[in-house]
């Protein structure tokens, strides 16, 4: 049995830090501080992806299927291995498109003494004749937390998460979080059919989060590309860096007892091929992450089938792959 417990947290003040999610690393300090020894040498903490609550539908690939109301302010069911990335992709894609789509995943900007934070609220105007004049769309960061072999720590407490601060500035009172919804799911009982239908096709793999190739924290080993990584396939998306392996490069930053650590890292919203011959395992690996640092949510990745459109009816064709 291999557990990972969900976390739904809705933002309750503005947050200053990462413009692109929450670290893991910022989410295990916050945790770490409230539990005992045993929980904090065990657990695991993903990165934590912004979700807007907004009226959206399910993915063709997601084991329920049509208008599912709205979406972002709790946690569906999870049945299917493609279930577990329905917040996990950054754009979205779940937002209906009568929706002002960009405009709705994006945050609004406040300033506190220099300092550029993203509200916990965006607002929109509305036509004059409605009763009200604008509405609110509230935001909620989604991670999952698990025990490296030890389940018996699972389920993390309701009032452990709650009232947790992340970020910048937290004794100024940003980056305050309130626990939305929880839940606990076993990777072993879900259903892989699309990971193992796809075998014909091959398989691609989209880096969730950066993979750490070395890194100046004390003790960290450094690492190669993934022999089971195909840079050159043609499925490889997005990459314009001037790495041999076409593989886009940047530069992440760990802080540790007022210590900056760079991290050399393989920048996440990438697709490679996969050279491996396991796809289920494969997948369930890159859910509980790879590589240094995994445990603070970097390495982090999801299997799809080579022929799956991610963006149906939005992708135009070049010699790189879908874009």
């Amino acid at each position: 049995m291999t557990q990972i417990q969900q976390v739904l947290f809705k933002l309750e003040t503005d947050y200053h830090g990462h413009p692109y999610y929450v670290s893991g690393h910022a989410l295990f300090n916050a945790i770490a501080q409230r539990v005992d020894e045993r929980t904090r040498r065990s657990l695991r903490v993903s990165h934590g992806v912004f979700v807007p609550a907004e009226y959206g539908e399910y993915p063709d690939e997601h084991s329920q299927d049509g208008y599912a109301g709205v979406l972002g302010a709790s946690l569906p069911e999870v049945a299917a291995y493609e279930d577990l990335f329905l917040y996990r992709d950054p754009a979205q894609r779940w937002l209906l498109d009568s929706r002002a789509r960009d405009a709705h995943n994006t945050h609004d900007l406040n300033s506190h003494g220099g300092r550029t934070t993203f509200a916990p609220q965006c607002y929109f105007g509305r036509p004059p004749d409605v009763r009200n004049h604008k509405r609110s769309v509230e935001w909620y960061v989604q991670c999952y937390v698990h025990a490296g072999g030890d389940d018996e720590i699972l389920p993390l407490a309701t009032d452990v998460l709650d009232g947790m601060r992340v970020g910048g500035a937290r004794n100024y009172g940003l980056g305050e979080l309130s626990v939305a919804d929880t839940q606990l799911v076993d990777l072993d009982t879900l259903d892989y059919s699309q990971v193992t239908d796809g075998t014909g096709d091959g398989f691609v793999l989209e880096i969730v989060s950066p993979y750490v190739l070395a890194s100046e924290y004390p003790g960290a080993e450094s690492q190669s590309v993934p022999w089971w990584w195909d840079p050159s396939a043609a499925s490889l998306l997005g990459s314009r860096g001037g790495a041999s392996d076409g593989l886009r490069r940047r530069d992440e930053r760990l802080v540790g007892d007022d210590d900056v650590h760079t991290l050399a890292c393989i920048d996440h919203g990438q697709r490679v091929g996969y050279a491996g011959n396991d796809p289920v395992e494969t997948a369930k690996n890159g859910v509980v992450r790879v590589g240094t640092h995994s445990r603070y949510g970097f390495g982090e990745f999801r299997v799809r089938p080579a022929h799956e459109d991610r963006m149906p009816g939005r992708c135009v064709e070049d010699a790189g792959g879908a874009v």
